[in-house]
């Protein structure tokens, strides 16, 4: 992970549930075998699985001493918190991983290295701080250029925050290969940089140039795909993080969107908890983001894809059922029940919209 092999300690000290430990949760369900132990004192002897449904046996301990005995060698803290700060009593398990030589990732919006009690732990031990949350230093603009792809670009919307639209953009990547399309994720958030080793934390990038960055990121990634599969962030109706969506949208000029809802949420969250802001209907979703999407680039939804962690299985199949027959598109759970019906409906997207003889994953037009 991030430049070397890795046995890690997933800092989630109080928190570790799978609406607070999004990042540690993301981690354990995608790189399962590179993590040694979760650190949260208050779950101490429970299993990952047991505490979030990923991450199989990998035990949960109380301190990075214990992580230390099971192998691990670098800290990576494993929750966002609002505001994005490193909680005090958290410094302790920083420091003690520091002290022991390890390498500490972070996605913080407070950058680990700038902070002088651990920027001179690191130097005396020979470790690394490392902040994915820091932003690039090129300035970059859009200029609609992902349009110009003949690659079919995929986007992750949601109708809330925290729905799961890096979790859908994985599972269809991985969907994708296995019906025998070449597809490539592009992180867009701490989490999905961790999974993929590569990305940008759109939301610490100065909001005149979010767009540009993920246009970026877009034409680098579909030199070597057919499809781009692009992790959503916010919500068009979120109060707070609507306008890292709609750059995301005129960004990357996707083809094709794949809607993402919570099963039983109906009120926008704002600071973890419930609004008195409805979330809309799916079907009036679907005609806002293709709505959006088209002031730049038209673009369907072409399948929704519900987040059903709160539910049994048969009220899941029910949930996906419903969605289905009031959208009339595809609709799946693509952690619980896979994500094959999404892939399909944007393989048929990116057949449709291909050129009569073109050769698949050739670009038609670039520019940097």
């Amino acid at each position: 992970m991030l430049g070397k092999a890795r046995r890690l300690a997933l800092l989630a000290e109080g928190r570790f549930t799978p609406l607070d430990a999004k990042t540690a949760v993301g981690v354990l369900r995608y790189r399962p075998a590179e993590v040694a132990a979760v650190l949260d004192s208050t779950r101490a002897g429970r299993s990952a699985a047991a505490c979030v449904g990923a991450g199989g046996a990998i035990p949960v301990v109380r301190d990075v001493a214990a992580a230390a005995a099971l192998g691990a060698d670098s800290l990576l803290i494993g929750v966002a918190p609002q505001g994005g700060e490193l909680p005090a009593a958290w410094r302790s398990a920083v420091r003690a991983a520091l002290e022991r030589g390890w390498d500490v990732l972070s996605g913080l919006h407070v950058f680990l290295a700038d902070d002088p009690e651990f920027a001179a732990l690191a130097a005396a031990r020979g470790t690394q701080l490392l902040d994915v949350r820091r932003p690039p230093a090129a300035r970059r603009i859009a200029a609609g250029r992902a349009a110009a792809l003949d690659q079919t670009v995929v986007l992750t919307v949601g109708s809330d925050c925290n729905v799961g639209k890096m979790t859908a953009a994985l599972e269809v990547e991985r969907a994708l290969g296995a019906a025998g399309r070449g597809a490539a994720f592009v992180a867009t958030g701490q989490t999905g940089i961790f999974i993929a080793d590569r990305g940008v934390v759109v939301d610490a990038v100065v909001a005149d140039f979010v767009a540009g960055e993920v246009e970026a990121l877009v034409l680098e990634a579909a030199r070597d795909a057919g499809i781009v599969v692009v992790e959503g962030q916010g919500a068009l109706a979120h109060p707070a993080y609507s306008g890292v969506t709609l750059a995301l949208l005129h960004g990357a000029c996707p083809a094709a969107l794949v809607l993402c809802h919570e099963a039983g949420r109906d009120a926008i969250r704002v600071g973890g908890a419930a609004s008195d802001w409805p979330i809309a209907p799916l079907p009036e979703l679907v005609r806002a983001y293709e709505s959006a999407a088209a002031w730049l680039r038209p673009a369907r939804v072409a399948g929704i894809a519900l987040n059903t962690r709160s539910l049994d299985e048969a009220a899941a199949r029910a949930a996906c059922e419903r969605a289905a027959r009031d959208t009339g598109l595809p609709a799946t759970d693509p952690v619980r029940f896979g994500a094959a019906p999404l892939a399909a409906a944007i393989i048929a997207v990116a057949d449709a919209a291909r050129p009569a003889g073109a050769a698949q994953g050739r670009i038609r037009a670039t520019a940097t």
